[in-house]
């Protein structure tokens, strides 16, 4: 631990890295230079290792606790924690339910300055602002088109942009969005597509009369629900990373209320949330997956569809001003 060098830790970008844990009933400590998670059996302790080089997030959910030391090295490398109860939410470090998301960020300020500087650029202009949100969303609506175009198992599933009823939903989308005149029209939206889009998969996976609810009584009482919130709050870390790499904090935000403390987390998950966590919480529902099956297929649809690459290129692009984000000309 005397030569530990934490540069050595960081040979793998955080759009590369592979890995985000949800742990429960287990100790996390630092052994031998590493970090490990200590499971108790009947006759044995397990240990099994957390490649932190190739980890963006951790979850620590129900009966767990963690070491100094092992703190100390995660926020070496760069990887984000969060404590949260059973089955991933509610989420502790947070406020309440639907409020903006506190991660642990590691606490370097070795960190870039072109992309706060940039985001800053346009930020506090309200016009512009407004312009970065409409990015966003339009954004979210490329990867939706692709990522469904792509993914043969969501076909299989008959999620597809090509039912008329989507493209009738993202042509509205489109021309409310560029039509919006504040945030608000712009979270109304919002919430009027992504209730045409639960329609449609609970209509894909014969849920009739689903409901969306943010809060359920118990885990594993509503699967669709549970997998929802639990696939969210999986987007929400990959958000998170993403804005703590590029040095942009979370209240930074341009579609999710500019008070809002953390609310930029949302904004960014949203590019993600609807293309893959929507579908595949109805879906792995239907099968009657467990939470873990279910974990395990999200966190592989993002790597195979490289969500946390686009978010980085789509925040790197709008601080960068590599995107148009005008305001209107005074004529």
């Amino acid at each position: 631990m005397d030569n530990f060098n934490s540069a050595d830790l960081k040979t793998i970008l955080h759009s590369k890295r592979a890995n985000m844990y949800y742990l429960e009933h287990c100790r996390v400590m630092q052994k031998d230079g590493r970090v490990l998670y200590l499971t108790e059996g009947k006759k044995e302790n397990l240990y099994y290792n957390i490649p932190i080089a190739n980890t963006t997030v951790i979850l620590l959910g129900t009966g767990t606790s963690i070491t100094q030391a092992a703190m100390r090295m995660l926020a070496q490398a760069g990887v984000l924690v969060g404590f949260s109860g059973g089955g991933g939410t509610p989420l502790f470090m947070a406020n309440e339910q639907e409020q903006p998301i506190e991660w642990l960020t590691p606490q370097s300020e070795y960190r870039p300055t072109e992309y706060l500087q940039g985001w800053l650029s346009f930020w506090f202009d309200d016009e512009k602002r407004l312009q970065a949100a409409k990015h966003i969303q339009q954004a979210r609506i490329q990867f939706i088109e692709q990522v469904w175009a792509k993914d043969r198992d969501l076909k299989a599933e008959g999620f597809t942009t090509k039912d008329e009823s989507i493209q009738s939903a993202l042509v509205t989308f489109h021309q409310r969005t560029e039509a919006a005149e504040k945030p608000a029209d712009l979270l109304l939206t919002e919430a009027q597509l992504t209730k045409r889009l639960y329609k449609f998969a609970a209509n894909n996976t014969n849920m009739e009369g689903f409901t969306r609810q943010h809060q359920t009584a118990q885990f594993g009482t509503d699967k669709a629900n549970d997998f929802l919130n639990h696939g969210n709050y999986l987007a929400y870390g990959l958000a998170a990373s993403c804005l703590w790499v590029l040095g942009i904090p979370h209240g930074f935000a341009v579609m999710h209320g500019k008070s809002r403390r953390g609310a930029l987390v949302f904004d960014i998950a949203d590019l993600v949330k609807d293309a893959i966590v929507l579908p595949w919480a109805f879906i792995c529902a239907k099968e009657n997956a467990s939470e873990q099956e279910f974990r395990q297929q999200i966190l592989q649809v993002f790597t195979d569809h490289k969500a946390l690459d686009f978010m980085f290129d789509t925040v790197k692009s709008m601080a960068l001003q590599e995107v148009s984000i005008q305001g209107r000309q005074d004529s």
